[in-house]
């Protein structure tokens, strides 16, 4: 789904670390928020033009969203930065989440917007698209809210964005060791699944992976990282 390994992109050992800290702080926040979709597997070999990628995979179709299953995706998506903030200091939060923030920002403001999920603006549309397609786009949109409605929604949009990143401050300051355990796991094996994934939320040094080589630890471990264009949560389509 995520495209063929890129294994000859070769990057610094620093960049490799800060790497699997962030897709850990992503795992670790989406496997303890509510109502998300179990981690299949974590890896910081890049692939298409994710360069770290930390899978979900849905259990089942799903047709809807609840707001608290939408609010545990902004706090996952949030889970990276928060992992190389906690790890590396403030002034060296990289770029790699940059995808993340945008993907946040999109499910916050179509929750308060399009989807009637917000407590202070209630169950209304505040946008709609109209106009003639033409080429595969719309070629008009209305404005339909005023200056202080468009200021509400802003505040109302800030307000979850900013709630569930202290959710998964939260979450990731109390969960430091395990945040240690899967980024040295990760540093060392480069890919880590479920049987892995369950050993470190245990607490405990996970078990190599079934198909890896011992021999391979003896020799320069291949680096990668992200870069401008983030590799966090799969998100499946219809959350946006």
């Amino acid at each position: 789904m995520m495209g063929a390994e890129r294994r000859s992109m070769v990057m610094s050992e620093a960049e490799k670390r800060m790497t699997a800290y962030h897709e850990a702080g992503h795992a670790i926040v989406g496997m303890t928020v509510p109502e998300h979709d179990p981690v299949y597997k974590v890896t910081i070999i890049p692939r298409g033009r994710a360069l770290g990628v930390t899978q979900f995979l849905p259990e089942q179709d799903r047709y809807s969203f609840s707001k608290r299953r939408l609010e545990s995706v902004i706090t996952t998506l949030f889970g990276g930065r928060i992992a190389e903030e906690l790890i590396f200091g403030p002034e060296a939060v990289t770029t790699g989440a940059s995808n993340d923030i945008e993907r946040a920002t999109e499910v916050a403001r179509n929750m308060v917007t399009k989807w009637g999920l917000s407590d202070k603006l209630g169950p209304l549309t505040y946008s709609e698209e109209t106009g003639e397609v033409f080429l595969g786009r719309s070629v008009t949109q209305h404005k339909q809210v005023s200056d202080v409605t468009a200021h509400a929604i802003d505040e109302e949009i800030r307000h979850l964005i900013e709630a569930n990143y202290k959710r998964a401050r939260e979450i990731l300051t109390s969960a430091l060791d395990k945040l240690h355990l899967m980024a040295e796991a990760l540093i060392k094996y480069e890919t880590i699944g479920e049987e892995q994934l369950r050993d470190i939320m245990a607490g405990k040094v996970p078990k190599p992976p079934a198909d890896w080589d011992d021999t391979l630890s003896n020799k320069p471990p291949k680096a990668s990282t992200e870069g401008p264009v983030a590799g966090g949560p799969v998100i499946p389509a219809g959350q946006h």
